[in-house]
């Protein structure tokens, strides 16, 4: 099986013989279905090109199957990485190659000689966690170190934050096992003949300045450095395929940090050169931390901090400025030599290393933040030029005079110690609904501007890419950058490591067109829906396009206190990560390939959702992937018979107030194993689940009779809204409550009406009767929020239900009154200064609700019980019921999965401890799982307050 010219035609070569060929050579786990395809259609960057197949390896030897595949049946292969690449050097038209779901081994940690054998899949972040009790790590950490992996970093020739002090990935790399796209003749002997035959010209024309990482890195093939292991490292994946890497490791040491303030970003930018001298730095070259200096000198403008805030992010103090600094060292001596000459506005010193890694962790969302901290949404394309740090100043000084000739807006930030500038630009691709005329005018403009500023980059002897590869976005422009021979010589290598142009083709050599293949540039599909996607202008496409691929939801474990995403951490599957279902929903709406929201590719990727809104607060571009599975779901099922759960699961407040009166006769027969088994499979409920007990009395009606009894006041001092699951069946929270206010001398009354959220109903997508009852609700609400008497709830839920969803459904202005008004408990008590009773000596397990972690925040709850004196262990992630997903039947497996990758274990680890979860699906996860009882936080203070 041949094909003549498989680059520019790999069609010809159907999927399933070329699958019907991996699974005769032993590769079994490779895919061709729409929802696969439409996942690895993009990686991080503007471009989208469906593959006919993707390949996960299962180990060295099926990966040279896979590569020796593709030479015999001709089709085009590209090695995918995290997918975390910038400039589309991540997305082919053949066969992707991802290697992190079984290629993902540190095989070995070499103390003493300070090396790591790992396989391509590697992650970053857990090669790190093998280096570091050696004392160990591996150097260059780009912002994606959480999720990129070994071979990607290759690939790329990734740098990150700190390769002032440990250089570049080439720097690091000692050896290759690389599958070369030729069998023919030995390799790195034609490639030092090559280099020989040119040596002036690779002399004074590669490795100029540390950041020349366009093109090939020739200067690596010179007889006196000769390595044709780092030659590798940036050639993007064109030029051969990682099977295994022996990397160098360096010892952890110390660091400090200082951020210095500037006027702004250009005047940051000035400052460089100044504080490399002060630092004992030359400009071109590594210096490794082992010798002591400056390890990092990061630039970060004030609009990317700013958006941090309005999202209700923690920013540690900054010294006075609108750019800054984030300057490291490991020798403390270098502090004030560096201070004296930033010639800054401000500098502050960051002892706290909470405050540091605070610090880092917006430096390192850079990319995703940046994406959304202009009036309109910012794209990559020219993110990644460097120029020797003696330059930047004059550079950058040039980019901004080029971004206000072209009418664009641009937020930098990036790597300015080595002269190496990331910005995400608001170039106006978006066509709407109405044609394509605006997209073809917006990659006009794209062009130009790139066209613009590698000539200009060119007279500040500049690299297009830093760090980031030349990719789709900047290859084309290699003959700026490049004379003739340079390029000549690029070709000469592609033909000898891949003659037949299998490895990556449209990359560095014999580029495709930069504005080729822009997913931007497609017209939006026209979607009516029933959410107002209020922070996106009333459109699903761009809601669901305010993903970028930057990948923070594929970490192997979550780093902090995050959500994001508990169904990925469970299965390790694309399609469960919050990514790979914002791409398979693009592709929905504006793609060819799969076919509106009702396709079944959308439902299979959105099946493992637990609409737990983690994303909502963890993802930098704030992906909100509950909501677009509600209008989903609301958009396929609208008129149609629903799921069963939906009608069970998803009402589950109408049903819990009809059987209220009914409660003791209830709760008997669903004792009854026979019959609890029927009512489990009548509801759709797993038969492993526990259904929870009625009360005999709903909430309202125990304070309605205590109050009748008591006279109780007409205006009190605090208001109880009693949500649907606290009223009917968990009121000892609400009792809990009322109790601790009661005791510090306040007049509680619960709000008598009913007044449901709704939660159910808008998480089953069932939308038309959700709007009723969120107008109803806020209509009911409104007046006790504007009364100026504090309203408090205590299922988080259905608090975060108010606050996010009631607007997102009603235009009625008193939804913004309540989502703006409502308390949860913990914040009640620090508005009114409440007493806190003594918890010194007690342990506490804290599981705060997905829900709180999103959108209400946990910030308070730790306080008080900081400030109460326990010792608090928080859990990160979800618990993993998140209301009806966990009960449903299909779901248990991944249910308990996700529990297992952080609950469960912390329960265990601490088993005197006590259990504090204040939502009623983490309550029934733990009482079903481990038999732990759990407690709210107010029955925790009220079980103290006699102690």
């Amino acid at each position: 099986m041949t094909v003549t010219d498989p680059v520019t035609d790999p069609t010809t070569v159907t999927s399933a013989d070329l699958l019907a060929e991996l699974a005769r050579r032993g590769v079994t786990d490779a895919d061709d279905s729409t929802l696969t395809r439409a996942l690895y259609s993009s990686d991080a960057s503007l471009y989208r090109v469906v593959p006919q197949a993707v390949v996960r390896p299962r180990d060295a030897d099926e990966l040279t199957a896979v590569v020796d595949v593709a030479r015999t049946v001709g089709v085009p292969l590209t090695m995918r990485g995290a997918g975390t690449s910038i400039a589309g050097n991540a997305v082919g038209r053949g066969l992707v190659v991802d290697t992190v779901k079984h290629l993902n081994r540190v095989l070995e940690i070499d103390p003493e000689a300070r090396t790591a054998r790992v396989q391509p899949g590697v992650v970053h972040q857990v090669l790190q966690k093998a280096a570091a009790p050696h004392g160990l790590r591996f150097g260059p950490d780009p912002s994606t170190h959480t999720r990129c992996t070994i071979g990607g970093m290759i690939g790329n020739n990734a740098c990150g934050s700190r390769a002032l002090g440990y250089g570049r990935t080439s720097d690091n790399v000692v050896a290759i096992d690389p599958v070369w796209g030729t069998t023919a003749g030995d390799v790195p002997a034609r490639l030092a003949a090559l280099a020989e035959a040119h040596l002036a010209h690779v002399r004074t024309t590669f490795g100029r300045f540390s950041r020349q990482v366009s093109g090939y890195s020739m200067e690596h093939l010179l007889p006196e450095r000769r390595s044709v292991d780092r030659f590798l490292a940036g050639s993007e994946g064109t030029l051969a395929v990682v099977r295994e890497a022996t990397v160098r490791l360096v010892e952890e040491t110390p660091r400090q940090l200082v951020v210095l303030g500037y006027p702004s970003m250009i005047e940051a930018a000035e400052a460089v050169p100044a504080i490399l001298a002060a630092a004992g730095r030359p400009v071109d070259a590594a210096v490794p931390v082992e010798q002591g200096g400056l390890v990092a000198c990061e630039g970060l403008d004030a609009r990317i901090v700013d958006l941090v805030r309005a999202r209700g992010g923690a920013v540690p103090d900054l010294p006075r400025g609108a750019g800054w600094l984030f300057v490291e060292v490991s020798d403390p001596g270098l502090l004030a030599p560096v201070v004296a000459a930033a010639g800054a506005l401000e500098s502050r010193m960051v002892d706290s290393a909470a405050e540091a890694a605070a610090l880092w962790r917006i430096r390192e969302d850079g990319a995703g933040l940046a994406a959304r901290s202009l009036a309109s949404p910012a794209h990559a394309g020219w993110e990644d030029a460097a120029v020797p740090p003696q330059a930047l100043g004059a550079w950058l000084r040039d980019f901004d005079a080029l971004l206000r000739e072209h009418d664009l807006d641009g937020v930098p930030y990036g790597h300015f110690g080595d002269g190496c500038v990331h910005v995400r630009i608001d170039f106006p691709f978006e066509a709407g609904a109405g044609g394509g005329e605006a997209g073809s005018a917006g990659a006009a403009r794209f062009r130009e501007f790139l066209v613009a500023c590698a000539t200009t980059l060119r007279e500040h002897g500049g690299s297009l890419s830093g760090e980031h590869g030349d990719g789709r976005a900047r290859s084309e422009l290699l003959p700026i950058m490049y004379d003739e021979e340079s390029l000549r010589l690029f070709g000469a290598v592609k033909a000898i490591c891949d003659p037949a142009g299998i490895l990556n083709p449209g990359v560095l050599v014999d580029p495709d067109p930069l504005d080729a293949d822009l997913r931007p540039e497609r017209p939006r599909a026209s979607v009516r829906t029933a959410l107002r996607f209020l922070h996106d202008e009333g459109s699903m496409g761009a809601a669901v396009h305010r993903c970028t691929g930057v990948g923070k939801c594929v970490v192997p474990s979550l780093p902090g206190q995050g959500v994001m995403c508990p169904s990925y951490l469970a299965t390790r599957e694309e399609k469960d990560s919050t990514r790979g279902r914002a791409r398979v929903l693009q592709e929905a709406l504006d793609g060819s390939l799969v076919h509106g929201l009702k396709d079944p590719a959308v439902h299979e990727a959105l099946d493992l959702c637990l609409s737990c809104k983690g994303c909502a607060s963890d993802c930098p571009t704030g992906i909100d992937m509950a909501t677009y599975k509600s209008e989903t779901l609301h958009q396929t099922y609208a008129g149609r018979r629903r799921p069963l759960t939906h009608y069970t699961l998803g009402r589950l407040p109408r049903w819990a107030a009809l059987a209220a009166p009914m409660a003791p006769a209830v709760n008997r027969m669903l004792r009854l194993r026979p019959l609890a088994r029927m009512a489990k499979a009548t509801a759709g409920i797993d038969q492993r689940r526990s259904i929870p007990a009625f009360p005999a009395r709903t909430l309202r009606k125990q304070v309605a009779a205590a109050s009748s009894a008591a006279s109780g006041p007409e205006t009190p001092d605090v208001w109880l809204w009693a949500d649907s699951f606290t009223d009917h069946f968990q009121p000892g929270s609400g009792l809990a409550a009322i109790r601790v206010l009661e005791a510090a001398g306040l007049r509680v009354a619960v709000i008598p009406e009913r007044a449901c959220c709704g939660l159910t109903w808008t998480t089953t997508g069932q939308l038309d009767k959700a709007r009723t009852m969120a107008a109803r609700t806020a209509a009911t609400l409104a007046p006790y929020v504007e009364s100026g008497v504090p309203v408090l709830g205590v299922e988080p839920s259905c608090l975060a239900s108010l606050r996010s969803d009631l607007a997102e459904l009603t235009e009625d202005p008193r939804a913004e009154v309540v989502a703006r008004g409502v308390l949860t408990f913990a914040e009640a008590l620090e508005r009114l200064d409440v007493a806190l009773p003594d918890l010194t000596g007690v342990e506490v397990v804290a599981q705060p609700h997905c829900h709180q972690s999103a959108v209400l925040g946990w910030a308070a709850d730790q306080r008080l019980l900081e400030r109460a004196g326990a010792t608090v262990t928080r859990v990160a992630g979800c618990c993993g019921l998140a209301g009806n997903f966990g009960m449903e039947k299909g779901h248990y497996e991944t249910s308990v999965a996700v529990a297992e990758t952080h609950l469960l274990p912390a329960v265990r680890a601490n088993p005197d401890a006590v259990v504090l979860a204040d939502g009623m699906s983490c309550k029934i996860q733990l009482d079903d799982l481990a038999q732990v009882p759990a407690l709210h936080l107010a029955e925790l203070l009220a079980s103290r307050l006699e102690a």
